[in-house]
């Protein structure tokens, strides 16, 4: 099954200093028809005003990756944990007991990020921030696991869950494809760009929801940037 879930159809909430687009139901938007893919249960898509963001709140049993598209996000927490992810890095925080953080943007530019959330395999955990640098130039033409709980994958952020969340970058006319079970879910989202998987063609910030597969092949229509996660 692939499933187009178009930008336009996406629940939204434009609060001014953050206007946010949700994949799934999220804070005031409900579809019972979408409130989770497997394991994934949040993906927004959002805009954060320049020199505003999330005041301190606090999170538990939840894995939050957080993309970042364009400016920088500013990351402080409770375990004493400081740091500004870039466009094109990743960060990760296994919320496991508790954990309160706050993300500010504080560039003189709007932010523009993927925040993803997957259900953890375990209850309970002891709480985890980190987050690195992903240059683009390596994930040119192939995805790059960039989050991962599943063993084997050395060189991405750790997560507590059976899940990836990998990116790629695919010149025009090219193809990547990726590995997976007819029995996992797959969420595909073009950061930027147009593709088609199967006989679906999705754009820039629409989703596709992909399970049944053995393998997913992605061409780009246009010069593409994707995020795909993986989980049970």
């Amino acid at each position: 099954m692939i499933e187009l879930r178009p930008f336009d159809s996406l629940g939204a909430a434009n609060h001014g200093w953050l206007d946010a687009h949700h994949h799934f139901s999220f804070g005031g938007y409900h579809d019972p028809a979408r409130t989770n893919w497997g394991r994934l249960r949040v993906w927004n898509d959002d805009t954060i005003a320049a020199q505003t963001g999330f005041p301190p709140h606090a999170h538990n049993d939840m894995e939050i990756i957080t993309y970042v598209r364009k400016g920088a996000i500013t990351h402080r927490d409770s375990l004493g944990n400081t740091g500004r992810t870039e466009a094109g890095d990743v960060q990760v925080m296994s919320a496991g007991t508790g954990i309160q953080h706050s993300e500010y943007n504080l560039e003189d530019e709007d932010t523009t990020l993927f925040q993803i959330w997957i259900m953890p395999d375990r209850r309970g955990e002891k709480p985890q921030w980190d987050a690195r640098p992903f240059p683009k130039g390596d994930r040119t033409g192939r995805f790059v696991t960039l989050a991962s709980g599943i063993a084997g994958d050395d060189d991405a952020l750790p997560i507590n869950a059976e899940a990836r969340v990998l990116g790629a970058t695919v010149k025009a006319g090219e193809t990547v494809t990726y590995e997976t079970a007819p029995g996992r879910h797959s969420y595909l989202v073009p950061a930027k760009g147009r593709i088609r998987v199967g006989d679906v063609e999705a754009g820039a910030r629409d989703g596709v929801a992909i399970t049944g597969l053995d393998t997913i092949s992605v061409t780009a229509l246009e010069d593409a940037e994707l995020v795909l996660v993986d989980a049970a």
